[in-house]
């Protein structure tokens, strides 16, 4: 397992080249969010989403969000209500998940909810990076049911397994997790309150 240190406001763009290949690759990183570390893979390669799932002893029924690169690449992927685009530009990039409505550039195997699908756009410019050419999962780096833990050393002796790459910027700020906002039905419903406080704004 490669570790590699990077400063979140001023991230190696080699190294980072060297993260996105891996992923390109098939591989499984470890990577800071705004909220917490992250496991990530190309969402494009049913092999990568497979191994996150065993990595995380996660139920395969229950779907992962994905992380882009910026708010105008969501579309590509899902399908934005025009009553709530001013909502998601006014607390994106942030600590939010938003549930949209998939389109069918996401692929059959990447489990998702009756069509719904969470999207994130982090605050966190290597987050941003690393999801530049293709979505890549945004479940956070921990086993299913357990404690989300706050750096690389303590989440690599929880998951006990090798995982390709670790880009570790030390202790995040946050220990909670995004905040996640469905966006799919006529009311907003926040169904986990995290990190993020939504600004309606």
């Amino acid at each position: 397992m490669r570790i590699i240190k990077m400063n979140p406001d001023d991230p190696d763009p080699t190294l980072l080249n060297e993260a996105i290949n891996i992923l390109s690759d098939g591989g499984i990183i470890i990577y800071p969010t705004d909220t917490l570390y992250g496991l990530g893979a190309n969402i494009y390669n049913k092999k990568a989403i497979r191994n996150i799932y065993n990595i995380k002893g996660r139920d395969k029924n229950k779907p992962m969000s994905v992380c882009v690169s910026s708010i105008e690449v969501i579309s590509l992927i899902a399908n934005i209500p025009s009553e709530y685009k001013n909502l998601i530009m006014n607390n994106l990039p942030g600590p939010f998940t938003f549930i949209l409505s998939k389109n069918s550039s996401i692929p059959y195997y990447f489990m998702t909810n009756n069509g719904k699908i969470g999207i994130r756009v982090p605050k966190s410019e290597i987050a941003r990076k690393l999801s530049h050419i293709f979505p890549i999962t945004a479940t956070s780096a921990n086993l299913s049911g357990k404690e989300a833990l706050r750096t690389p050393k303590e989440i690599a002796n929880q998951l006990n397994v090798d995982v390709d790459l670790v880009i570790d910027v030390g202790p995040l700020g946050s220990n909670s997790p995004s905040t996640v906002v469905d966006l799919t039905t006529k009311e907003i419903k926040i169904l986990r309150q995290g990190s993020g406080h939504l600004s309606h704004v």
